[in-house]
Order: C-alpha cells, then structure tokens, then sequence
C-alpha cells in the first residue's frame, strides 16, 4: 500500500528562485525511505514539504490517498526529528518526551505513562528526571528521537538527526535507528548528506542533486546500477572513478591509447564515452591475477584504512583510485601495474553523463 505519494513536486521561492524540479516518489507504507545529496540539492526542503512546514508551489503530496497540500501540519499524522534536537532545556527527559501529548490535551498521568515507556525503548529510563543540557549528544537525540515517537504517528520524519553526533555515536545511532524501525513499523524518511547512512538504513533511496531527483530504488540497485555518473561517484567509497572513453570504428580508446580493445560495431557507435569503474574492482596486477585491460601508472599517494589501502594514481594526466588489501607494500612514487575486467565496468553517455545499458562484456578480448 502506498503511503505517501509525491506527484510532480515542485518548489519555487517568490524571487523566483526554483529549488525542487518535477520529484515524483511512491513510498510505501513501513518502508524506510533515505533522501540522500550534497548540501543545497533540495532534500531538507522536500522532507518540509511534506512536513507542511514549506508551501508546495506544484505538485500534488498525497497521504493515505488523501491531498494534503493545504492541510496543517498538525493534521498530517506526521513526527519531525530536527537536526538541532530542538529540546526544551526547562524541561526534564520526561516532559520533554511526552511535551507533543500535552498539546494534544493528553492528561498528564496517561502522558507520563508514554514517555516511560519510549524511554525504555530508547534505554533513557536512567535520565526521565534529567534535563537537556545534563546530556550528552547522543543521548539528546535519543529524546528528540523520543518526542517523536511518543506521538504514535503513522509517518516519522527525520531531518540529519546524526549529523551533529561524532563518528563513534554516529555509528551506534544509526544502528539503534534501525532495530528501533524495525521494531515499530512506521513509515520512515531520513534525509542525511552521508552516503554511508543512507546505504546501511534504507530500503530506498532517492538520490537527489540540483533540486532533481536523480534515482530512486534500493541501496543495492543504487550502487549496481547507478542511473548517472553524478549517481555512480556520490554514492559508494571510495568513489567510482570516471575515465574517458572514446569509440572510433570498432575500438575502445581508454584515456587516450592507454587502453584499448575491439568493441562489436552494432553495439556501438563512434563518439565520446565515460567509463566508470569502482575502486575495489581494480587490481594491481601480479602474476595472480588476469584482468581483461591494463595499463602502468604513478602511484601518488596511499591512504591506510586499516584493512585496506587507497591507491592514489595517475596515468598520462587522469586520476584514479585502487581500494586494495594492505598486505600490498605501496608507496608514494612507485609505478605500478592495474588492471580491471571489461565487466565490472560502467558505460555512460560523454555529452548527458547518462547512463547506457550496454555491457561492456560484449565486447571482443581485450587487444
């Protein structure tokens, strides 16, 4: 069943200034949703649309199969978790907690009730009697967290709730995050800058630049099949490397005549190409390994990740990255041989950075 529908979304300010273009989502109920982009690509101004905290100026937001355009945010049975926490500091973890429910006229035994029994779920049973400022970062964002699902909404919206929090809270959050999701079923959408929150929570995501929805579909289609290179390099790290590629009469010409191999002429035709391929999915190349193209490049700088090492290269004025085990002695200076299989490459348009569905594998052995 769907949830929430956005049909034709636009959002233009009165300067004229046009900010969300045509976004067209079906959400459906229970799913998490992750709206995932760069700063100012129009995410946080689309959760507040839906919200109702921002005039839709095209479009039509249907909510249970009702048009919720013009209705109140209050009246939308919707939770907002705000970057800020947005916590009264007069307040205790408690009326905090519960502070929706006195709004809504809910007595005060019955609301504490509730709030008790979210701070359980949230493990801040210890701190109902604490104030705001007498936490840390991660336990404030628990009681906004809290707040939220004390109202019992049918829809949880949460606006990079983790973005203040350090890595090491960050990591332990989103896991909460997601068992307490799981636990609850509500329909959920997160909107977060970080590709890696957006690929580990959600069962979509909506990968948004310039106020334009690039791609909508599952973390594992995202990263598979990436709809653009826009898509290809924001999402996964180490980025996808993006390579040009030039076709002239049946051969592939990679970053010049670096690489080259016979492509079937039906497949292609002669013109300008980008070659995307993934860090992990090139090798240095040793006798272990037979890689359909190869080629030698300078090896600038490594990074040591703990497991792995990126490999910083360039080869005739391109940059690329290798993500290879650390049990391979780099170092800055060395020129190294790589190499990658036709198959693992992704094949985009040189003018439009579309991407086109034709498999590299078809073309002949590598020459």
């Amino acid at each position: 069943m769907t949830a929430i529908a956005l049909q034709h979304i636009d959002k233009t300010y009165q300067e004229g200034n046009q900010v969300v273009f045509d976004v067209n989502m079906n959400i459906e109920s229970g799913e998490f949703i992750v709206i995932v982009g760069p700063s100012g690509c129009g995410k946080s101004t689309l959760l507040r649309m839906i919200a109702g905290l921002e005039e839709i100026t095209g479009g039509d937001l249907i909510i249970n199969d009702q048009r919720m355009n013009d209705v109140l945010p209050q009246d939308r049975d919707l939770a907002f978790v705000f970057q800020n926490y947005a916590l009264y500091p007069h307040l205790s973890v408690r009326d905090n907690i519960a502070f929706s429910l006195e709004l809504r006229g809910v007595d005060k035994k019955t609301r504490h009730k509730r709030a008790e029994e979210v701070a359980k779920t949230l493990r801040l049973e210890e701190y109902l009697d604490k104030k705001p400022g007498q936490l840390s970062g991660g336990q404030r964002q628990r009681v906004a967290m809290g707040r939220a699902i004390a109202r019992d909404a049918g829809i949880y919206l949460m606006d990079e709730p983790l973005s203040n929090l350090d890595a090491e809270l960050r990591n332990s959050m989103r896991a909460q995050i997601k068992q307490l999701h799981r636990n609850l079923g509500n329909t959920t959408i997160y909107v977060t800058h970080d590709q890696i929150e957006a690929l580990t929570l959600a069962d979509k995501i909506a990968v948004m630049k310039g106020g334009v929805l690039q791609q909508f579909a599952s973390p594992e289609e995202i990263y598979d099949n990436p709809a653009n290179v826009f898509v290809a390099s924001f999402i996964g790290a180490p980025p996808t490397n993006i390579l040009p590629l030039e076709v002239n009469t049946g051969r592939a010409q990679l970053m010049g005549d670096i690489a080259s191999w016979l492509v079937p002429d039906s497949c292609f035709t002669s013109g300008n190409y980008l070659l995307g391929i993934r860090p992990d999915k090139m090798a240095i190349m040793d006798a272990s390994f037979a890689k359909d193209i190869r080629w030698q490049a300078d090896v600038e700088l490594v990074e040591t990740t703990g497991s792995d090492r990126i490999i910083h290269c360039r080869c005739d004025g391109h940059k690329f990255l290798l993500c290879v085990d650390r049990r391979y002695r780099i170092q800055e200076g060395e020129t190294i041989d790589v190499g990658f299989n036709i198959g693992d490459a992704l094949l985009f348009d040189g003018e439009t950075e579309e991407r086109i569905y034709i498999q590299l594998s078809q073309a002949e052995q590598a020459a």
